[in-house]
């Protein structure tokens, strides 16, 4: 008997070394996976409601929101979180992809302490532009320069947090996102009467985005930023509420020129600083051309429509409202590109992040985004 329990003691105590053997093997796997996967230190997000993940929850005065039905009702866990979209948008894939977390929204981080910036943030706000101002019809936004300063906010703390040297290295290795200046062509080209139209003719205009634009990159690159991945404006004279304004239901051409002409120079600009500036690595994403073949190729895409919003209200195009609590919206948001009268649905934007991520030369330039982290 002493025997037999002895037996069944070694038998039980191998079966428990196995367990945990097996155990530690599975964490380890998992653990070498995740760091695999982890293809940059931080993703760090600059931009307007494209990628706005929920900083404008915390503006008190804003009427730019999505934090109600039926925004994210595709959205893991099938609620409102912020985002102007059925689900992820372009920031959420790109963190997908360089196997980081989805990015936090600064507002919400801030009041912290003791949060950890290292990992990433995003500053991006619905209305905001490269100039102030942008959000004069929604009555606030983070513009652009303040989002900068944010960051130098977060700045200050990652070295606080790492070290001077380690932050530095962390910041090279990074990928800071810029997805901005959509609001300032509608802010232009959106009516007749509009107070931008003063500021001169399109080409001048475009050269007064460009020059506010890299003001604030130059400060980015300042605080320790070396590699960017720049999205081009998009063809915004084709959403829904552009071409709700004609009653052939075109693209409001004057809209997609302004939008060309300042990404021409965006990406002249590039191509000059990675010149100038010491170890300035980037990516430049062709929105424009990329989305304008959603619109007009979009079964080549698994699109059925790519006119109309799925979620809105009055008019052919759903175009008339924003997506709001008494919305309609429609039940095949996968065979849309419009979530509402100006933002992408979740579908399209995966095909505009995959196709910045590992697409072709002649849409990410010089290098796409997974080659850009292996630099």
């Amino acid at each position: 008997m002493k025997k037999m329990a002895s037996s069944i003691h070694v038998v039980k105590h191998n079966l428990l070394l196995q367990m945990f053997y097996s155990l530690m093997f599975i964490i380890t796997i998992n653990f070498k996976s995740t760091r695999a996967d982890k293809l940059a230190p931080a993703l760090f997000v600059f931009g307007d409601s494209l990628v706005d993940v929920g900083n404008n929850n915390h503006l008190p005065f804003t009427i730019a929101r999505a934090n109600f039905p039926h925004n994210g009702i595709d959205f893991p866990g099938h609620k409102p979180t912020g985002r102007f979209s059925n689900g992820k948008n372009a920031a959420d894939f790109l963190a997908e992809k360089l196997g980081l977390e989805y990015p936090l929204p600064y507002l919400s981080m801030r009041q912290n302490k003791n949060n950890n910036f290292s990992s990433g943030v995003s500053f991006a706000s619905g209305g905001a532009g490269i100039f102030n101002g942008t959000d004069q019809l929604y009555r606030q936004s983070i513009p652009l320069d303040k989002q900068v300063e944010y960051f130098g906010t977060v700045q200050e703390k990652i070295v606080q947090q790492l070290g001077l040297q380690q932050a530095q290295k962390t910041l090279s290795k990074s990928v800071f996102t810029i997805v901005i200046g959509s609001n300032d062509i509608f802010g232009y080209y959106g009516s007749s009467t509009s107070s931008q139209m003063k500021k001169g003719t399109p080409l001048q205009y475009a050269a007064s985005m460009l020059l506010a634009f890299k003001g604030q990159f130059k400060r980015l690159y300042d605080y320790g930023g070396r590699k960017f991945v720049i999205f081009g404006v998009a063809a915004v004279g084709c959403c829904p509420a552009q071409r709700d304004r004609n009653k052939t239901e075109v693209c409001n051409e004057a809209a997609n020129f302004g939008a060309s002409i300042y990404n021409k120079g965006l990406l002249s600009a590039l191509q000059y600083y990675q010149k100038q500036l010491k170890d300035f690595q980037y990516t430049y994403f062709d929105t424009y051309t990329v989305f304008l073949n959603l619109i007009e190729q979009p079964a080549t895409y698994g699109f059925k429509e790519s006119k109309a919003a799925c979620c809105g209200g009055l008019g052919n195009l759903h175009a008339k409202l924003a997506c709001l609590p008494f919305s309609t919206y429609c039940s095949n948001r996968s065979d849309h590109v419009f979530w509402d009268l100006y933002h992408p649905t979740e579908a399209a934007d995966r095909i505009i992040v995959d196709t910045a991520f590992s697409g072709p030369r002649k849409y990410a330039f010089p290098v796409n985004v997974q080659q850009l982290v292996s630099i």
